[in-house]
């Protein structure tokens, strides 16, 4: 089959819309897998979940499964995880701790750093074959790198540094990883995982969308409309409920109050409005009152108030993360099929931070991301209603051109929207995937010659 070629994979995207193509043909989605989750930098894990020397995790990019590892030197490892004997996957856990990784097929043992340990029957094989060749180790991916314990690898053996791709996003997870007393994070609480019948792309795409909760989750705003404030709440549900009470704002309200940015290499995040003293109970909170004064202690009260009113929601780092700062809260995306995505949902513990807030985070885990919940459920309906639409007859264009003419440059090096209803974000992204997958070689990073906003309309 003759590949798609670059001038065809551009003409998929134009200004305000996209081709339905780009969601639901398979071989524009394994040149993705080839090209974007062959080439950028991709979440893998956090450093709290390897502390120890012989810790790992089970992780992927794309499609392949990889291990997460700290070696027997303290030095943090991403392996293929594939025996070099016959291909089998060493390692079926999710995580745990070893000295060693053993194939069950035939006992090829791997030390943590790769190289091949020991294997029976090593006489015999060909001239080719040598232990001590790269080839018969479980091979490592080419870069790893940590940002303040996120960490992230890439199949590409060059490129600009983590930084350079993060670029002003590190200031997301300053914001999540500030907000420890101690600084520092524990991932803790289990994972949620969820499954959803639809392209891996539609779920960045709607973290940032403003203007769906007031359709999509209108039977939790009704509900929560409908709960009385003086029904007994652990702490936990009288957060979930003011979010979902927030999710009916007006539209003229989302307009005028929150705001949505756009940065380089497809990142983005929403925000304004959504601060403590709106959304966590703040200081009338006895529970939020220890944490505030352990801020304090710790950072100074200056610090601490500048940390405290950082106004961010979704913080979404194309092409696999996103993360909600304010409620310890992060979401990996895993493509596994041209329509069908895995999700993996997690929650952080602030170090330093009393013990009721992570309780709470988890609470607010099982209320929003939970697979009972009934905000998630909902977004996961729509994502299947979209890829069951894309099978009709309908409309060959998607339209992504809401606030089209309202894009303004951005004081950090990227562009926002005239508000946060603007789907400026939708955009970036593709300007990102153009990047990417319109060229034999993609480009890690910067604005596509062929963007997808209004760029002829800009000073």
């Amino acid at each position: 089959m003759t590949p798609i070629a670059g001038e065809q994979i551009r003409s998929l995207v134009q200004p305000g819309r996209v081709h339905r193509r780009v969601y639901t043909d398979e071989e524009i989605f394994d040149l993705e897998l080839e090209r974007i989750f062959g080439s950028a930098w991709i979440y893998v894990g956090h450093e709290s979940q390897i502390k120890l020397p012989g810790d790992f995790l089970a992780t992927r990019i794309g499609r392949k499964p990889l291990l997460l590892v700290r070696d027997s030197d303290g030095n943090i490892q991403l392996l293929h995880n594939q025996c070099a004997h016959r291909g089998s996957m060493v390692v079926a856990s999710d995580c745990g701790h070893t000295s060693e990784f053993r194939c069950c097929y035939h006992g090829w043992t791997y030390h943590l750093d790769g190289r091949l340990k020991a294997a029976p029957l090593l006489h015999g094989y060909p001239s080719h074959f040598d232990p001590k060749n790269s080839d018969t180790a479980m091979r490592r991916v080419p870069r790893v790198a940590s940002y303040r314990g996120f960490v992230f690898g890439s199949h590409a053996k060059d490129g600009p540094s983590l930084e350079d791709f993060l670029g002003y996003m590190t200031t997301s997870f300053d914001d999540l990883i500030d907000r420890a007393p101690d600084g520092d994070l524990e991932v803790a609480g289990g994972v949620f995982k969820h499954t959803y019948r639809g392209n891996w792309k539609l779920y960045l795409e709607n973290l940032c969308d403003a203007a769906h909760p007031l359709f999509v989750h209108q039977s939790s705003i009704d509900a929560a409309q409908q709960q009385s404030d003086d029904t007994y709440s652990d702490g936990s549900g009288e957060i979930a409920i003011r979010q979902m009470r927030q999710n009916g704002a007006s539209y003229s309200f989302w307009e005028a109050n929150v705001g949505i940015w756009t940065y380089p290499n497809g990142h983005s995040f929403l925000g304004d409005y959504h601060d403590d003293a709106k959304l966590v109970a703040a200081l009338n909170d006895p529970v939020f009152r220890e944490y505030h004064a352990a801020m304090e202690a710790k950072k100074g009260k200056q610090q601490a108030k500048k940390i405290l009113d950082t106004r961010r929601w979704n913080s979404n780092v194309y092409p696999n993360l996103s993360f909600m700062s304010q409620f310890q809260q992060l979401r990996v995306v895993h493509p596994l099929t041209v329509n069908q995505t895995v999700v993996h949902a997690y929650t952080f513990r602030l170090g330093g931070a009393p013990t009721r807030m992570f309780e709470n985070a988890i609470s607010f885990a099982n209320i929003v991301n939970g697979t009972g919940s009934l905000v998630l459920t909902d977004d996961l309906e729509i994502y299947n209603r979209i890829d069951l639409g894309l099978l009709s007859a309908g409309s060959e264009w998607l339209e992504i051109g809401r606030g089209y003419e309202g894009d303004q440059p951005d004081e950090h090096g990227g562009w926002r929207g005239k508000n946060s209803t603007s789907e400026i974000y939708i955009r970036n992204m593709f300007d990102t995937w153009l990047n990417y997958m319109a060229v034999e070689k993609p480009i890690n990073g910067g604005r596509s010659s062929v963007s997808s906003h209004a760029a002829e309309s800009r000073p």
